[in-house]
């Protein structure tokens, strides 16, 4: 059976708490909002009961920010793209920002099953004034478990409307990209974060929101697998490549809450579904 689920988010201002009205059909929905930071920011949950997709699977996510609001949305747990026939399975988010509207889109990884055929992709559409933080981390197979990605494909779209497009097919037969020095090298993870705004950032901010990426990044196991960028001045990127999840979560975890708490003044607390 192919499942086929939409979800839409709209989020807005109202009596200076930001609020979400959402509709959504087929198993993809959001828990409660939370607000452990006050009413200024609006976490939300992002739950698919199955757990998995398979080939012909789709996840159509659509995420506006209406001005002023601010979103965090992240998951309980990995996206998993399962082993299937030669249907793709997609997981598709469109995100719209209008001013002054902050978004931080923080799903755990996706992670790409031997055998999968998958399509992950994320396209931000940023209004003048509107700010961003956002990650894609994918884990290819699960290699600890004997079960290496050693079959099958997995598509990544990254772009922010106008400004930073990135696209990348990574083809487990690809002896060449899976193994070289000037590929991922043998690792199982490829991570990016990035920080983007509507606005160009002048140089002064530019350079402090690379300074502090690099200066966690110095200080972490991963530091010579990292790498800080700034592809245009309205974008940071932090890329990095690891044996294991877990070492890259924690090195853009740590970016992210530096950024939160230097860039943005806010607290640099994660939230609490990611310890459970």
């Amino acid at each position: 059976m192919e499942w086929q689920a939409r979800l839409k988010l709209d989020y807005c201002v109202e009596d200076r708490r930001c609020v979400v009205r959402h509709e959504h059909h087929g198993p993809l929905h959001i828990l409660k909002s939370l607000y452990p930071e006050g009413d200024r920011v609006c976490h939300n949950i992002l739950v698919h009961p199955p757990s998995g997709l398979v080939g012909g699977d789709e996840l159509l996510i659509d995420i506006k920010l209406q001005t002023g609001a601010h979103s965090l949305v992240t998951t309980p747990g990995a996206t998993r793209f399962y082993g299937s026939d030669a249907k793709t399975a997609l997981q598709q988010l469109h995100a719209h920002l209008d001013e002054d509207a902050c978004l931080e889109w923080l799903p755990l990884e996706a992670l790409a099953y031997n055998g999968c055929q998958a399509h992950n992709q994320a396209v931000f559409h940023l209004s003048a004034g509107s700010r961003l933080m956002a990650w894609d981390i994918t884990a290819l197979g699960l290699p600890h478990a004997g079960q290496p990605f050693v079959s099958g494909q997995f598509q990544q779209h990254l772009e922010i409307a106008g400004v930073w497009l990135e696209r990348g097919l990574v083809a487990a037969a690809d002896h060449r990209l899976m193994h070289s020095p000037l590929g991922l090298n043998g690792h199982s993870c490829q991570s990016t974060l990035v920080f983007a705004q509507g606005t160009p950032m002048d140089e002064v901010r530019r350079e402090h929101v690379i300074a502090i990426a690099r200066e966690v990044c110095e200080h972490h196991p991963l530091r010579l697998l990292a790498g800080v960028t700034s592809p245009d001045a309205r974008v940071v990127l932090v890329r990095v490549l690891s044996p294991q999840v877990e070492s890259a979560m924690d090195l853009l975890r740590s970016i992210w809450l530096q950024w939160r708490h230097q860039c943005w003044q806010l607290p640099a607390v994660a939230p609490r579904i990611w310890a459970m």
